[in-house]
């Protein structure tokens, strides 16, 4: 059986169980709650999956996120007559600047993506201690039009959710039709045989991590909004999270595998398991040892299906 069916049919059957114990967890309110509540997890797996297609990983995602979070609470406090425009502009702009930091000491100086990204991980999170003071920005000092952004709905769906759609499938787009997607997808399959294709491996390589941090800052202000709180520790260890959500979904560490729909299907399965728990009355806590043994089995499963499996390199054109 084919991984993204065999997935769909676990979570299917998850939701069942817990809906047969408690018939809530069927409901459509509790659905958008769950999707509400993996909108952010979703962002920051789309800009990840692209990295790992590359045999890379961007440790420092969380830490992106909360020095842009940060950043963005401290300039909306400071100008609280800045439109949501600008303040949206700014975690894009620091987040991928952030994010092209790893790309140049990795694609310029040749250096380990694990060992580049958990340098940042660090700098980044006491970066975030050095702009804030070791203060916590709270509710009554976050800009208003954070706040509001990720607790709006549009036509009875979160505004959460629509801009992790859209964010999910311009990924996927990119990386499915435009040559530039293509030739990363290329590069984590072979190395070798895609530089005598002529692509470039150090653009793209820049590319993709300036992207994974681009979308960690659009999430960093996402999550100040939706919980109104910025803070020096805001989502420390969630790295973790977003990787885990993407080799549950089908994306190889060894690259050149994965797609945008089994990397959601990570997120769906993280998303279900969490709201399930506290349903079902079991600690927390499972959830890390129930990730970490699917994350195993999904290793193992993915080490199985790698022969052989990749896409073809198109044509070269635009980027």
């Amino acid at each position: 059986m084919k991984r993204d069916p065999l997935l769909l049919a676990v979570i299917a059957v998850i939701v069942l169980l817990v809906g047969w114990r408690a018939p809530v967890f069927l409901t459509l309110r509790n659905a958008l709650d769950i999707a509400n509540e993996s909108a952010l997890l979703a962002i920051l797996v789309a800009g990840q999956m692209v990295v790992l297609l590359t045999r890379g990983v961007d440790l420092s995602v969380a830490s992106n996120l909360a020095l842009t979070g940060m950043a963005c609470a401290l300039v909306g406090q400071a100008f609280p007559g800045l439109p949501i425009a600008a303040l949206l502009l700014l975690a894009l702009m620091l987040g991928g600047l952030l994010g092209a930091v790893n790309g140049l000491l990795i694609a310029r100086c040749a250096l380990p993506p694990i060992v580049v990204t958990l340098g940042t991980m660090s700098l980044y999170r006491g970066a975030v201690f050095v702009a804030s003071g070791g203060a916590w920005v709270s509710d009554q000092d976050i800009h208003p039009a954070i706040k509001s952004l990720p607790r709006t709905d549009v036509a009875g769906l979160p505004l959460l959710v629509l801009i992790a759609a859209g964010v999910v499938v311009a990924v996927g787009a990119w990386l499915r039709w435009r040559p530039a997607g293509r030739e990363v997808i290329a590069l984590g399959n072979n190395p070798d045989a895609a530089r005598v294709a002529g692509i470039s491996e150090q653009r793209r390589l820049l590319q993709v991590y300036t992207l994974s941090g681009a979308l960690a800052g659009l999430a960093g202000v996402l999550w100040v909004g939706r919980y109104a709180i910025a803070f020096t520790e805001l989502a420390a260890g969630y790295e973790l999270t977003v990787i885990a959500a993407c080799v549950i979904g089908g994306v190889s560490i060894a690259g050149g595998i994965g797609t945008v729909g089994g990397a959601m299907l990570g997120v769906l399965f993280l998303g279900v398991v969490n709201a399930a728990l506290p349903v079902i009355q079991v600690s927390p806590f499972w959830q890390q040892a129930i990730a970490g043994a699917v994350i195993l089995l999904s290793v193992a499963f993915n080490a199985r299906v790698r022969a052989g499996k990749g896409l073809p390199i198109l044509e070269r054109g635009g980027s």
